[in-house]
């Protein structure tokens, strides 16, 4: 599962984890967690292992992950100078596959911060080549902060000037998909279903399901073979975006 949280105190006031507690997911990745570890509150999970990568300003970004599996190493962050200390990746190596948590700059605000989105995504491309030349079988799940396709928000026609659906947002995951990676979510569910993991706070947005899918699960073709059952929880409001959900038969 990967959830962007909106804040972790805020989604945990809304009852995210007494419903991540029935949920019971084998790992969960985390984005937007805002709080440094002394701030985290009492989540109520038992029988996890907990890792967090906070930003160094606090309130910001910071991802983390809950699992089942206890990992055989973690790391954090993609040795950048400029993006490691906004707290925007995580990696948890298991027996056989690497699963990482992954929170992807918004452009929204400006030029000068679309500029720094596509910095980090290049940065970012180039470290996950490094994990699959090596062998590694990857998971790679989090808020990308791009729609890929038209069928990924429900108005594409007056987003095509705003940062998420630039072409330049859309061509890094083309990019990313021509040297191997896997949307698994988008190849079970077809081409045509829509789908949509976040809805803007204005205009009744989510009521009304106009929304974007900017949450991913890309995986190494291994992986993507063994992924099944993809849905999204978009029927409680536990943030702004909703739970992305796959099951690899590992």
């Amino acid at each position: 599962m990967t959830f962007n949280l909106n804040g972790i105190r805020s989604a945990h006031n809304k009852g995210a984890f007494a419903w991540l507690a029935e949920q019971q997911p084998d790992i969960i990745l985390l984005q937007e967690v805002r709080a440094l570890e002394h701030q985290l509150p009492d989540l109520g999970l038992k029988g996890y292992h907990a890792f967090w990568n906070p930003a160094a300003k606090p309130g910001y970004s910071g991802v983390g992950m809950l699992t089942k599996l206890e990992p055989k190493s973690v790391s954090f962050g993609i040795d950048s100078s400029e993006f490691d200390t906004e707290g925007r990746v995580l990696r948890a190596e298991f027996d056989g596959f690497d699963v990482l948590s992954a929170y992807i700059p918004s452009g929204s605000s400006g030029e000068e911060r679309q500029a720094a989105k596509m910095r980090f995504l290049a940065e970012f491309l180039a470290h996950l080549e490094v994990l699959k030349a090596d062998g590694r079988e990857l998971i790679v799940g989090g808020d990308f902060n791009i729609a890929h396709q038209k069928i990924d928000l429900k108005n594409w026609r007056g987003n095509q000037n705003q940062s998420g659906f630039l072409p330049e947002d859309r061509a890094w995951i083309d990019g990313l998909l021509s040297l191997g990676w896997r949307d698994s979510f988008r190849d079970l569910v077809g081409p045509e279903a829509a789908y949509y993991s976040w809805w803007s706070a204005r205009g009744g947005a989510r009521a009304k399901n106009i929304g974007w899918r900017l949450d991913y699960q890309f995986t190494t073709p291994k992986l993507a073979a063994l992924a099944a059952n993809p849905r999204i929880h978009s029927s409680d409001l536990f943030s702004d975006h909703a739970p992305v959900i796959l099951e690899y038969q590992i």
